[in-house]
């Protein structure tokens, strides 16, 4: 027996004792009324799978009954039975929402392929609303991970800005978790209930990222077989976001400027504007300033998309959230991987808390579905489940490792050392760029070059102390 209801509302008792019969024998759950506002006083009781309604019935039209209907349940699938299946009339009745029409008199197996059709389609909405509330719950404000200061101003933050509807730029490093943020500001706003259209502006080859962003006209280059809807056109109503910004080459930063400028572009080879109402929310893990300064990102784009920035902390500062997350993860890989893995100990904890964590949240994710793949059930994550790899990375990686001798120390030999390790690694991660490293270090650029001089000029005369020491010696 098919679960899928049916309500019929035909004012012709022969007809409408028919449909019901047939529909029934068909397997259908179906309740049928004579009139229009009966029919609206059972769909405010219950709802259907799928609304058959007479266009002529006596208190109300047809369309009418479907259009309040539609106010109750703004899903519902309608069918309209008619004698007057003229050109107009099904124009006039697809116009005002109707699935299909069907003309009187009707065809058995043309009625049941039709309603066939039809409840495939409402099974279609049905299973598009469901999946639409699975993301919105997913992406609520209280599912994010995190309970630290830094996390609490980026959620009051979020919070403030999603109705805005203000362009967005999210910064922060790899793997810290700015995708999440992107699609929680998107189904918290009110264009929650249309798309949200991603785009890798790093993934994609510069001669294809055009196409990609604003479409492309029919033999607009070789290979162009057909027309194409880029992401600006898919997301209209919606949220664009660009990630990886800062990968976005210098050509397309200019056009990218003009749409968000004037809401308008043209497809790749086409002259028609088309015009779009988009959110923006760009992302990158790259410091644009020093960007701009290298000449690699326009300066007025630049201010375009920092409307209002969002900077998402690393995990290494953020190291009180740690337990929260581990505990998400191990609750997360549970169910998806039918494990029974019942925590974690406080010896394992603590050194997941002093690892530096380059990788960030997502690094520290894979770190816990790794270790509990090779776990046997009902047990805990123990300090000999975490990788020596991982373990020797964080001495490594640490700046603050160090060990008094017997003998003592140079107070300011030791100091100088620590100081110049810390130069080169910031200059390292800068990969040579001043500017970089006097940010990563919270210092002015002057200040850090007129180190890098004392420390040449420092390497410059031992180097002739020596050598005045090698030519007394001799």
């Amino acid at each position: 027996m098919s679960d899928e209801r049916i309500l019929i509302v035909e004012d012709d008792e022969s007809v409408r004792e028919t449909l019901t019969i047939l529909l029934k024998k068909s397997g259908y759950d179906v309740e049928s009324a004579a009139d229009g506002p009966p029919a609206i006083m059972l769909a405010k009781r219950t709802s259907f799978d799928l609304y058959m309604i007479d266009l002529r019935l006596p208190s109300l039209f047809g369309i009418e009954v479907m259009e309040q209907i539609k106010k109750i349940h703004s899903e519902a699938v309608c069918i309209v039975l008619t004698a007057d299946a003229t050109i107009e009339i099904s124009v006039q009745v697809m116009k005002a929402g109707a699935f299909d029409f069907i003309g009187k008199p009707f065809q058995i197996d043309v009625v049941l392929t039709k309603i066939k059709k039809a409840l495939e389609f409402s099974q279609l909405k049905s299973e598009n609303l469901s999946l639409k509330k699975m993301v919105r719950d997913k992406y609520r404000f209280e599912n994010m991970v995190g309970s630290s200061p830094q996390m609490n101003r980026v959620y009051e933050l979020i919070e403030r800005v999603s109705d805005s509807g203000s362009t967005i730029l999210i910064q922060g490093e790899s793997g810290t978790g700015k995708e999440i943020v992107a699609n929680t500001i998107h189904y918290n706003s009110p264009r929650r209930d249309k798309p949200l259209i991603p785009i890798n502006c790093g993934a994609i080859p510069e001669a294809l990222l055009e196409s990609e962003l604003f479409g492309h006209e029919k033999g607009a280059f070789t290979g162009a077989s057909s027309s194409r809807t880029g992401r600006f056109e898919l997301a209209h109503g919606g949220t664009l976001f660009l990630d990886e910004i800062g990968e976005m080459p210098l050509s397309l930063q200019v056009k990218l400027l003009r749409v968000l400028q004037e809401q308008t572009f043209e497809r790749v080879g086409g002259v028609r504007s088309i015009q779009v109402d988009v959110r923006i929310i760009a992302a990158t893990n790259q410091d644009l300033e020093v960007a701009i300064e290298e000449k690699r990102f326009r300066e007025d784009l630049y201010y375009r998309l920092n409307v209002i920035p969002i900077t998402i902390p690393p995990l290494r500062k953020r190291k009180e959230d740690i337990p929260l997350l581990v505990e998400h993860f191990i609750n997360k890989f549970n169910v998806k991987k039918d494990k029974e893995v019942k925590g974690i100990t406080g010896e394992a904890l603590n050194l997941l808390n002093h690892y530096y964590w380059p990788g960030n949240i997502r690094e520290l994710e894979n770190l816990v579905e790794r270790m509990m793949v090779l776990m046997d059930n009902n047990s805990f994550i123990a300090a000999e489940d975490v990788p020596e790899k991982l373990i020797q990375s964080r001495r490594k990686s640490s700046p603050f490792q160090f060990e008094l001798p017997e003998d003592g120390i140079v107070f300011s030999d030791v100091v100088s050392a620590f100081e110049n390790q810390i130069l080169d690694l910031s200059l390292t991660r800068a990969n040579g760029v001043k500017n970089r490293a006097a940010q990563l270090l919270h210092m002015n650029r002057t200040t850090l070059v007129e180190k890098l001089k004392k420390r040449r000029l420092a390497a410059a005369h031992s180097s002739q102390a020596d050598r005045s020491q090698y030519y007394r010696e001799e």
